[in-house]
């Protein structure tokens, strides 16, 4: 297939844009490369893909010196007539649309760059999808949709209509978007809420890098609630292989769905929900822990209040992903974090 992914730049759209192309698809690759965090580590990543940072020019697709079947555009998701004219020219056969503005703590500080960017930007997707022929899109939700809920784990049937981050909002309102398209275009709708992925090329942003720049710089790092969180840690394997098998198998309609008594999870369109975590809380502490184990290096701690936007756990249902796709993620976060300690002193030359 051709295959559009956003996002390539970033930590799950690179992987995602490699897993398909080594596995024969042609892919073009769209990243605003916008200075959320270090574009040098965006730039790296693109050059493990064969874009070299010399070629790449806003709008201008750069073909890849590695992959003969790889394309990429530094591109907007809200520039609408860019991203129009991209859907016309190219005629994808499906969409995956991991771009996106991240983080929940930015949130709080420039709130419009998630308006733009997920809100905007993905209706420009789905306009572009309708107008265009194509039926086959999967989407980047989150776990932060959850909010409030403190029914664990957490399940696609559980109500998320108490989001506690302005990011948490607009992932919220992606699935909401997607299956008004698919209601009324029959556009193959698929979200998935990703679950604190983190692995080798991860985000500075997160924590797991946090924790490993500290380890080495014998920086002090700020625990949050004092230690109380728990999170379903979910290594960048586990993600993308559940990612390309919900691309290579769009959701159907389920038959059996009822509007008195309304699955949120599917419809009687061709959309569908799916969570892809590890479905194995860790306690903050632990996960420390498996960083210090990892690095060979006590880090310093400043245990602190839990922060606006924060939720104190998270822990997906992941039987529906197992059911239909017969996986699910399974690499323990102390092989994770060997494996992202061991990139991060070999990127940075600890």
């Amino acid at each position: 297939m051709k295959i559009l992914v956003t996002g390539t730049a970033g930590f799950i759209g690179f992987y995602t844009a490699v897993k398909l192309l080594e596995m024969g698809h042609e892919v073009v690759g769209l990243d605003s490369i916008n200075d959320y965090y270090d574009v040098n580590l965006k730039f790296g990543r693109l050059q493990e893909t064969g874009i070299a940072r010399a070629d790449v020019t806003y709008g201008n697709l750069v073909q890849s010196s590695t992959y003969p079947a790889y394309r990429f555009v530094q591109l907007k998701l809200e520039d609408t007539a860019e991203i129009n004219q991209l859907f016309k020219t190219e005629q994808f056969d499906a969409v995956c649309n991991l771009a996106a503005q991240a983080g929940v703590r930015y949130s709080l500080e420039n709130p419009r760059a998630y308006i733009d960017a997920n809100v905007v930007g993905f209706l420009n997707i789905l306009e572009a999808c309708r107008h265009n022929n194509v039926q086959n899109l999967s989407y980047a939700s989150s776990s932060s949709v959850y909010g409030l809920n403190e029914t664990m784990p957490f399940s696609t049937k559980h109500n998320v209509d108490h989001p506690v981050s302005l990011y948490a909002a607009t992932k919220k309102s992606n699935e909401l978007m997607a299956h008004t398209y698919a209601h009324l275009y029959g556009i193959h709708c698929t979200g998935l809420r990703f679950f604190t992925v983190y692995g080798p090329w991860g985000r500075p942003d997160m924590a797991p890098f946090i924790f490993t720049k500290a380890a080495f710089n014998g920086d002090t790092i700020k625990v949050f609630n004092h230690g109380k969180m728990k999170r379903d840690f979910t290594y960048i394997d586990d993600i993308v292989e559940g990612v390309v098998r919900v691309i290579l198998k769009p959701c159907s309609a389920n038959a059996e769905w009822s509007g008195a008594q309304p699955d949120p999870s599917s419809s009687s369109a061709p959309y569908k929900i799916y969570n892809i975590g590890n479905s194995d809380t860790v306690q903050l502490m632990e996960f420390i822990e498996a960083v210090e184990q990892a690095a060979g290096v006590a880090i310093n701690k400043e245990f602190m209040p839990i922060q606006p936007g924060d939720v104190v756990a998270t822990f997906a249902d992941v039987s529906e992903l197992e059911q239909d796709m017969g996986y699910r993620p399974s690499t323990p976060v102390t092989e994770g974090m060997r494996r992202t300690v061991a990139w991060y002193r070999e990127f940075y030359g600890v």
